[in-house]
């Protein structure tokens, strides 16, 4: 009697969370932005010294960020319109070589004793240009570099891995570099960073794609059709809304952590590393849970879980005065932004429409970086009147409310997306059940 051929071994649990690495050009991608995050990580922290060191004020801080952030806010439709028609591979190649002269320049200023404020804001505003165009086009070139649908998830929790890893490593680095040399050569290992992305860019095998046809009605009605088709889907508009309120009243936090490191909790640029690095470790953390995830099903749930714990962690930041508890704390706030912004990014990917899909992600970079600046700008003002700990704690109780409006809107929402995860395949065991016993619901098997 013949044996039953032995099937093939199961994956390791190690290589299912890292199974978007499969495809080469995604190899290429993730290995060169590794190297490219760590550099813009230093950079952050950097800045932030600098400005600090320079004027000692949370508005001044503040008015930095904004600098850097609102060109996302102004160009970043428009933008999309473009990422829509281009190629995305020579677009990012492109931005990447336009970003590693910024790095250069704010690195000669730094080193030759000329920078000043002034100059600091100008480059940080053409550092945000870039960005208009560099992330909504980045979101968008990894669904081209992912072939089956079901790993762009991961292919997504990777990226929220490699960029939380760089988090992780870039300040410390940044904080010793800055210590020991000063913030120029924070700026310029940041430029030289750059030439591993772009290398790896270059070294991608992309098939040329047809050119998309101008619509008929000119940009303006693109932009009009990429924006109806965003807010009219509800899922799509109540994930940005949250995420651009988060962005708004939140994430603002960061901007004020010199603040936290120099004046309460009385340490220097180490101190700044070792908090930017916790906040890393947690994100890190968030990202690896979404890697090992199998499926998009229960991400709409993870989303106000997420911004809920984020907010609690910063109103319990806001109380700290000890270094230790403010890492531990940082860590826990971390996760939370890093699993709501990535749970968000992959729902949006999943069930956009292709043609659509830059115009779209340039609205979803516009709520995550648009809202930011004035976010920036409102934290800073807040800080100088009222206290960093204190605006730190209005915004985490600010994003608990938030996630509470969105978590009674959630049956709602998931009833909206059921259909496209269907269409898609993603839901056979649910649609076979449906279809057979005529009884079972979304809610109940995601």
């Amino acid at each position: 009697m013949s044996r039953p051929a032995a099937s093939a071994p199961a994956p390791s649990r190690l290589a299912f969370m890292v199974r978007a690495l499969k495809y080469r050009n995604y190899r290429l991608f993730f290995g060169g932005q590794v190297v490219s995050l760590i550099g813009t990580w230093m950079t952050s922290v950097a800045t932030s010294w600098l400005v600090y060191r320079l004027t000692g004020s949370a508005w001044m801080l503040g008015v930095v960020v904004f600098a850097g952030q609102f060109p996302s806010f102004l160009l970043a439709p428009f933008a999309g319109i473009f990422v829509d028609r281009v190629d995305k591979h020579r677009l990012l190649i492109g931005t990447q070589s336009a970003a590693m002269l910024q790095s250069f320049a704010l690195a000669a200023l730094t080193l030759t004793g000329r920078i000043t404020i002034p100059g600091l804001i100008l480059l940080n505003a053409v550092d945000g240009v870039i960005n208009a165009f560099d992330m909504p086009c980045r979101q968008a070139f990894v669904v081209e570099m992912i072939e089956r649908k079901e790993d762009l998830g991961n292919a997504i929790a990777l990226n929220s891995s490699m960029v939380n890893a760089a988090r992780m490593i870039g300040p410390a680095i940044g904080g010793v570099l800055i210590a020991l040399a000063g913030e120029g050569w924070c700026f310029f290992a940041d430029g030289a960073s750059f030439l591993a992305v772009i290398a790896a860019l270059l070294a991608m095998r992309v098939a040329a794609k047809p050119r998309k046809p101008r619509h008929a009605g000119g940009p303006l009605a693109e932009l009009r059709e990429g924006w109806d088709y965003t807010v009219g889907y509800a899922p799509i508009r109540s994930i940005i809304v949250l995420l651009a309120l988060v962005s708004l009243l939140g994430l603002p936090y960061s901007v004020l952590i010199p603040i936290f490191a120099g004046r309460v909790l009385g340490g220097g640029p180490h101190t700044l590393g070792l908090l930017m690095t916790a906040t890393g470790c947690g994100a890190l953390a968030g990202a690896a849970w979404l890697a090992q995830r199998r499926t998009v099903l229960g991400l709409d749930r993870a989303i106000p879980i997420a911004v809920g714990v984020f907010g609690l962690g910063l109103a319990a930041f806001s109380f700290s005065r000890a270094l230790w508890l403010s890492s531990v704390i940082l860590v826990v706030v971390g996760a939370g932004f890093m699993i709501q912004i990535a749970a968000s990014n992959t729902i949006v990917q999943t069930i956009v429409d292709d043609d659509k899909r830059g115009r779209v992600m340039s609205f979803f970079m516009m709520a995550f970086l648009g809202a930011a600046p004035f976010g920036s700008l409102l934290a800073g003002r807040a800080a100088e009147r009222y206290g960093a700990p204190h605006a730190v704690l209005f915004g985490g109780l600010a994003c608990v409310a938030c996630a509470g409006v969105f978590a009674l809107g959630l049956p709602r929402l998931r009833r909206a997306i059921r259909p496209a995860y269907e269409r898609m395949g993603l839901l056979p065991e649910i649609v076979a059940a449906v279809r057979d016993a005529g009884e079972m619901t979304f809610e109940t098997r995601d």
